[in-house]
């Protein structure tokens, strides 16, 4: 889905960067009500572990692959203003570093794989969970629908953005059919990752799912034969309740998945670059700005052999994008506000 230089004309491509700014400067300042200071390392993990996902092409047809865009894993996990800037992080990285998304296009992919997928798969999947019983199990399945949907949504916006701005002369009709029917093959390797990941939080440290906050189920006591509700529990500190190994865990998985099995990513053209290549979308494609990086095409320059070249360019990819998110997040995060006197001597009574 990253759309590289030349498929879109230059007037679209500049309206689409200040809609993604637009989007960008809104998040910002959303984010800082999602953020404190255990969640802001936690969503610079996210969008490092997102990186490193993406480089995990797996096949959906003949001679096509697809990987994670991302969207509904980081609204769920860490909120959605947070989610449009982890994919933003995500996506700046890819360009700058590794040739992947073109630079002009920076603006058109944050709009389609960031603030669409966002806000599609998050409106999606609050309505889900309003209407689906409390508990891991529909959080999770609402977190599967709404990574479905999310992929082919993007698909959609693309083929709009196209329609107005394509530099080639492709019926929009076969473009949209084309990218569509890839894209719902691709969204379910997207709703599956996103799912068993949720999942996996959930059932570890559901406090850190955004998504799942307050949706705990009621421990149900039987008192003179009905059913009531049990006392609730009162939650362990926040002190107390450290993310380190939460944080240590997803950091090494990323890691791991970047730099070891993304070897055995497949290695045909993604969905984009498949519909690009038979309907003739890329005929004006341009060569990247960043085509001569040290990381172009995720590889390390003259390191010859190629596992270890694609290894050494994933961890690289990792460390940064961790760091540059991380930052960026601790930066916008609410700040926790001094307790007064009167407060402090009430906890020590």
């Amino acid at each position: 889905m990253h759309v590289p230089d030349g498929f879109i004309n230059a007037p679209v491509s500049a309206v689409a960067g200040v809609v993604a700014a637009g989007a960008v400067a809104v998040s910002l300042r959303g984010a800082r009500r999602e953020l404190d200071e255990r969640t802001a390392p936690l969503a610079g993990l996210v969008a490092a572990f997102i990186f490193a996902v993406q480089m995990l092409n797996f096949p959906v047809a003949a001679g096509t692959s697809g990987h994670l865009l991302g969207g509904a894993l980081a609204a769920i996990l860490v909120g959605p203003f947070t989610g449009v800037l982890c994919i933003a992080v995500v996506l700046l990285m890819q360009g700058i570093l590794f040739a992947d998304g073109g630079l002009t296009a920076l603006g058109v992919n944050i709009t389609v794989m960031g603030v669409v997928t966002v806000v599609v798969a998050y409106a999606l999947f609050r309505g889900l969970i309003r209407v689906l019983p409390r508990g891991r199990r529909s959080t999770t399945a609402a977190a599967f629908v709404a990574a479905l949907v999310s992929v082919p949504a993007a698909a959609v916006a693309f083929t709009l953005i196209y329609a107005v701005g394509g530099t080639t002369d492709v019926p929009i009709g076969k473009v949209l059919t084309a990218m569509v029917g890839v894209h719902v093959l691709i969204g379910i390797g997207e709703a599956a990752i996103t799912a068993l990941t949720v999942g996996a939080v959930i059932a570890v440290r559901p406090d850190l799912v955004h998504g799942a906050l307050g949706l705990a189920a009621p421990l149900k006591l039987r008192v003179g034969g009905e059913l009531v509700d049990a006392p609730a529990a009162t939650p362990a500190p926040v002190a107390a309740r450290s993310t380190r190994t939460v944080w240590a865990t997803g950091l090494i998985a990323a890691l791991v998945l970047a730099g070891f099995v993304s070897f055995y990513a497949s290695a045909n053209p993604d969905g984009l670059e498949k519909v690009a290549a038979d309907k003739g979308i890329d005929e004006k494609v341009q060569e990247h700005g960043a085509a001569d990086s040290p990381l172009a095409d995720y590889g390390v320059k003259d390191v010859g052999n190629a596992r270890v070249s694609g290894g050494l360019a994933g961890v690289i990819g990792v460390g940064v994008t961790v760091a540059v998110g991380s930052g960026v997040f601790w930066a916008v995060r609410k700040r926790r506000t001094p307790e007064t006197p009167a407060a402090r001597t009430a906890e020590s009574v």
